[in-house]
């Protein structure tokens, strides 16, 4: 049993075509999704990018940009995501918690 009120996910990167990328859009890979139908439970969950950093803010070096899970993407169970502030990149490949909210069931 866990402990965690959350689902792990990993960005892949920014939604791109062959030439452009549209950093406003990051795709996600959730842990135990493999098919469409599995992603769509997680449409409109928020989701949240905790990092560190180097500068003090408020007596923690903890932060997080927090998005939500917009659509599916492929038929594998990736999700496109939008953050408030987009994710820089050096959060590909990095993990993100998917809050199991606001939840439609």
């Amino acid at each position: 049993m866990t402990d965690r009120l959350y689902s792990k996910g990993r960005v892949l990167g920014y939604e791109r075509a062959k030439r452009t990328q549209n950093p406003n859009v990051s795709l996600l890979k959730l842990e135990g999704v493999q098919t469409t139908e599995d992603a769509r439970f997680y449409l409109g969950k928020r989701v949240a990018y905790v990092y560190y950093a180097n500068k003090e803010k408020n007596g923690s070096k903890l932060r997080v940009i927090w998005g939500r899970i917009a659509r599916t993407h492929g038929t594998s169970g990736v999700v496109k995501a939008r953050f408030r502030k987009n994710l820089p990149p050096k959060s590909f490949g990095a993990s993100v918690r998917v809050m199991l909210y606001p939840s439609n069931i």
